[in-house]
Parts: C-alpha cells; structure tokens; sequence
C-alpha cells in the first residue's frame, strides 16, 4: 500500500548512526584502529543527529572500554543497544546513555535476525525496563511490526520502541516499488501508528540504506532513524563523514519509488 499524504510528517526523523562495524574492523586485528570514537566525532561532524553502539554479550565489536570514551566525546545523543540482561542493566545504569535499547542476541547470527519477542517475557523484562527508567534512562524495545508486540512493549513500560525494518528492506531489494515492498511499508506505517496511540514513540532501523531509506524517512511521527551497515559501506570509499552526509540527503530527497 503507497503512502498517503496523511502519512507524511514534515520533517525527517533524527539520523542516529550505529558505528559498531567500525569496530569490528579493529576488533579483526585485536589493535586499536580504526577507533569507534574517532568514527563517532567524524559521523557527527558529517551531520549525524546521534551514535548508536551495540555492546553484545559475546564483545563481538564494541568493548567495554570504548562506552565511556564515547560518552565523553559525542555531543549529540549516544544510544546504547544491548540484551535485556542484568549484567547490560547495570552497564547502562553506569553509563547513563540517552537511551538504552534492549534487542534479541543469539551468539551465532550475524546481526540482529528480527525483533524481540517481549509478549513471551513482559514480567521479566518490565522489571529492567524499570531499572533503567529509575535510574532517568529511556528504554525502546527493537521489535518486529507486529501489534501483539507492540501491545507487549507498552505493558512492560517501554518509552519507545524501534520497529524492524527489515522485512520492508528485504523486499524492497527485489523491487521498491513492488507489491511485497508496498505490504512491508504499509505494516511498517501501522506499527508506527500503533506505537502512539499505545503511548511510546517510535523509531525505526535495520537493514536501510542509501537507496531504499526514503520512504521509512516520509513515515509520519518516526522520531529517529538507527543505520549504520550501508554508512560504514560506504565510508571506505568516500569517508565516514560525507557518507553520513549523503545518507541525510537520501532521507530528504524524493527519489526513491513508493513514494
């Protein structure tokens, strides 16, 4: 289902830039470059509205070490992704990011493989939602565009949730004007409405990049945009900063299909 007009907001949502591959370069070396930070100050300066990091269990990409360094150096909003475990309640309540966000891990995937099933566990996680809530941190539940869930995230306290998007990216690929890519758009477009109406405000990300982000961008009342694989892409060949450059001009320019 395209877009209407009543859909779209006015302005683009906040481009929040998740720089965890640039770490996983150095972490290929076990050395301490590329630096993260250095990636952090170089994606703000190229516009980036906020950092985003995910620090997994297994210390696949970021370390410990790099959170409060990154606290000290960004300047805008530092968003901290981690598994609803007590050992990562206690490292944001630490930390104190801007916002933490709780995701699914599985130790052997190669990024995040969908959204966290939170109807299967609303008690135990609404207890670390809290934590971090009493501790003056705002928590998001990165899950699929599914109201059963979004429903789940509201009763567990969430004050936003980050809705999946890579169903829509998957099926953009083949085509952004498909019929496939349309219904992944329109649940995308209903999750987001859902998510007020059930009082948290939403974001979105997974799987966007340069050609296929506009019309998640033009999806009213989308607070901020979490990117990071197709940024840190296309760094290598033109640089971190003008990378991030271009993707806020993907996001607000009318050029891609199913607009």
């Amino acid at each position: 289902m395209p877009l209407h007009s009543s859909d779209i907001a006015g302005a683009i949502p906040r481009l929040c830039v998740n720089i965890d591959h640039v770490a996983t370069i150095r972490q290929a070396r076990r050395t301490h470059e590329p630096d993260p930070v250095e990636a952090a100050i170089e994606a703000e300066a190229g516009g980036a509205d906020g950092i985003t990091v995910h620090l997994r269990e297994d210390r696949r990409h970021i370390q410990d070490a790099d959170l409060p360094r990154l606290k000290s150096v960004v300047q805008t909003r530092l968003n901290l992704e981690m598994a609803a475990t007590e050992e990562m309640v206690q490292i944001a309540i630490a930390l104190k990011p801007h916002l933490a966000m709780f995701v699914p891990e599985k130790r052997l995937e190669v990024t995040t493989e969908g959204g966290l099933d939170v109807a299967s566990q609303v008690d135990r996680i609404r207890d670390r939602v809290r934590a971090l809530m009493d501790a003056g941190i705002p928590v998001s539940a990165f899950i699929d565009a599914d109201e059963r869930q979004i429903d789940a995230a509201a009763q567990a306290g969430f004050s936003y949730c980050e809705i999946h998007t890579g169903p829509y990216a998957h099926a953009a690929h083949a085509g952004a004007a498909s019929a496939a890519a349309n219904a992944e758009l329109a649940k995308v477009v209903h999750a987001v409405a859902h998510a007020q109406r059930c009082g948290m405000r939403a974001n979105a990300g997974h799987a966007l990049h340069y050609e296929n982000v506009r019309p998640i961008a033009l999806i009213q009342d989308i607070q901020e945009l979490h990117i990071g694989h197709a940024i840190v892409s296309r760094a290598v060949f033109v640089g971190l900063r003008e990378a991030v450059a271009a993707m806020k001009r993907a996001m607000a320019t009318n050029r891609s299909a199913g607009c």
